[in-house]
């Protein structure tokens, strides 16, 4: 159909500036992939301690002093269950988290490509690849796009590292397998494949509203910190942080629902053994803990946030850049 004059334009007329902020228009998939992947590893792995004392906390499976400060958390963990007892769960984030990640940044891009060429009506920009760093709201849409299909992917992947964070404060669990494969295979036998992905509307409720808020408070971040769209590695790293931190903290009620959903099956609390959905789930634990119940592990869900999102845009940032260099190069 053809757009006459007195079509509705949603966006400015502008023409879209094409930046080093979009992998070059020939980028192959596999570069998106590469670059997705290779930030979601650096996310999940550089903080991951933090992740398992907030999952423990989120249970409620922490003494006093670990839910008091974050550095006694960590001792305590260290000295009665050894180094590893940190990092319990890590192969499985390891596992999932790079073909997620992959799919996750891909999604976005071509996403955000497409609503801002349909909206702005610019067909000469009708490149494989195209970003404009001025559109928050496009941002959002496309993270929405992302974070649905990346979760499809990684939902199953965080069951198993939340169960094997919790497994060690369960003294019957103690002698329990920690290899991916097997711990996979047992949950299976006993609680058959919906375990993996009971967890999954809820993971939706939860990163579908982080994933809008952290795309659209980075590029408004970005936008006023770095309005040239020039490459600033500690620009991004700010921008980042600063989205992270406060999507974290406005879905962390989110995030202990799904906490209880993903290790119902180790819980020795009947009423959280039996919860089958969100809203059960919710029920029990409003019933358990009240209102507080809803927000634990809000600090070091922030603490884990704030530099593993900003790890996360930084590396992308740069694998991009580094793709777009060794374009110009050749």
């Amino acid at each position: 159909m053809e757009h006459t004059n007195h079509q509705v334009q949603f966006l400015p007329k502008d023409p879209l500036e094409i930046d080093y902020e979009a992998l070059p228009e020939d980028a192959s998939l596999s570069a998106h992939l590469g670059a997705g992947a290779l930030a979601g590893i650096m996310e999940h792995t550089v903080m991951f301690p933090i992740d398992s004392i907030k999952t423990r906390m989120q249970l409620n499976l922490s003494s006093k002093d670990i839910s008091r400060g974050l550095l006694k958390s960590i001792s305590k963990i260290s000295s009665t269950e050894g180094f590893y007892g940190l990092w319990r769960g890590v192969s499985s984030v390891i596992l999932g988290a790079g073909p997620a990640h992959a799919i996750y940044f891909s999604v976005f891009e071509s996403t955000k490509t497409f609503l801002c060429n349909r909206l702005t009506n610019s067909s000469q920009f009708n490149t494989k690849i195209v970003t404009d760093e001025n559109h928050p709201l496009i941002a959002s849409c496309a993270g929405v796009a992302a974070t649905t299909a990346s979760d499809a992917l990684m939902t199953p992947f965080d069951m198993l590292k939340q169960r094997m964070q919790a497994s060690a404060a369960y003294p019957e669990n103690k002698l329990q397998s920690v290899r991916l494969l097997k711990f996979a295979a047992n949950i299976y036998k006993t609680e058959g494949l919906s375990a993996f992905y009971i967890s999954y509307p809820t993971t939706l409720l939860t990163n579908i509203p982080f994933a809008a808020l952290n795309f659209g408070f980075y590029e408004y971040c970005s936008s006023l910190l770095n309005p040239s769209h020039s490459y600033n590695p500690y620009l991004h790293c700010v921008s980042g942080g600063i989205a992270g931190g406060i999507a974290a903290a406005l879905t962390t009620p989110f995030d202990c629902i799904k906490t209880v959903l993903q290790t119902k099956g180790m819980s020795q609390n009947p009423a959280l053994r039996e919860v089958t959905g969100f809203k059960s789930a919710a029920a029990a634990l409003h019933k358990i803990g009240g209102t507080k119940a809803f927000w634990r592990g809000l600090k070091p869900r922030v603490i884990f946030n704030v530099p593993s999102t900003a790890i996360s845009w930084t590396a992308y940032e740069m694998c991009k850049e580094l793709l777009i260099r060794d374009r110009r190069l050749n």
